[in-house]
């Protein structure tokens, strides 16, 4: 694990363990759920070659069928980075780079690289994706498990949402393609049409932090009782299948930023 440090804050990076955020904590506080309270929805981990859900594992690229193993059936879910072990390649007091080769099941090969820099105010990550030998469909993001109460007896965390439209989804719960008006929550849904900051996270005693991203879609999902998801992606869900995935071709990696700034 790589531990980094700058003024209030302390940020815990495991790359054994797919290149997980295990923690982010600011003045003490931990604003991701930690490990110790859920051993698997934890931190926050990277989404890719594809975030979120490929119906059925399946897709066509480039006139060839492929499918993924489903390992969220009946459909295959948040890419393979987040169970590989991830190899340090540069770290400082306050920053590291971690890298991924993409492997089987993934088809097309590759490999992933991810750098946090943590300051006292924010951490930004930058997250690469490159290709092997040939194009490649991809998609890409960050999980995190934002915590609710971090505070015992404290009011819960609050997120305000700034995006235009959100993505209908079927019966199985995927997107659609459509398009519609943003509906209240609950919510495990694709929202697009994303402000600056997409998402503004308010612990009201304690921290508020912004969420700011150059990537096209968030994810909100706030049905779990100890976390909210506010997910920023490359595109949607199925993207693949969508039509929405970014074609990497090689030298050319598909390249994503997400900024945690508090108060």
């Amino acid at each position: 694990m790589v531990e980094l440090r700058a003024g209030p804050a302390r940020v815990v990076l495991d790359e054994h363990h797919g290149g997980r955020l295990e923690r982010l904590e600011v003045d003490g506080l931990d604003l991701l759920v930690p490990p110790e309270l859920d051993d698997h929805n934890y931190g926050a981990f990277p989404m890719a070659p594809w975030a979120g859900r490929v119906r059925h594992g399946r897709f066509r690229f480039d006139g060839v069928d492929y499918e993924l193993p489903r390992n969220a059936p009946p459909h295959a879910i948040h890419g393979i980075a987040r169970d590989r072990r991830w190899r340090l390649e540069a770290s400082t007091r306050s920053s590291a780079t971690i890298a991924v080769v993409l492997d089987a099941p993934w088809p097309f090969g590759g490999r992933v690289v991810q750098h946090a820099a943590l300051g006292a105010g924010a951490l930004t990550l930058t997250m690469e994706v490159h290709a092997a030998d040939r194009p490649m469909p991809v998609t890409c993001g960050w999980h995190p498990w934002w915590y609710r109460t971090p505070r015992v007896g404290a009011a819960p965390l609050e997120v305000e949402l700034r995006a235009d439209q959100m993505y209908a989804r079927d019966d199985e719960g995927i997107p659609t393609g459509e398009l519609t008006p943003v509906h209240a929550p609950p919510w495990d849904d694709c929202f697009t049409g994303l402000g600056d900051p997409v998402a503004v996270l308010t612990w009201p005693e304690t921290h508020t932090v912004q969420v700011q991203s150059d990537c096209g879609c968030v994810v909100v999902f706030t049905e779990p009782e100890h976390a909210i998801c506010v997910e920023p992606q490359s595109g949607p869900p199925d993207a693949v299948n969508l039509g929405a995935a970014t074609v990497v071709p090689p030298g050319a990696p598909l390249v994503r930023h997400a900024t945690l700034a508090w108060v």
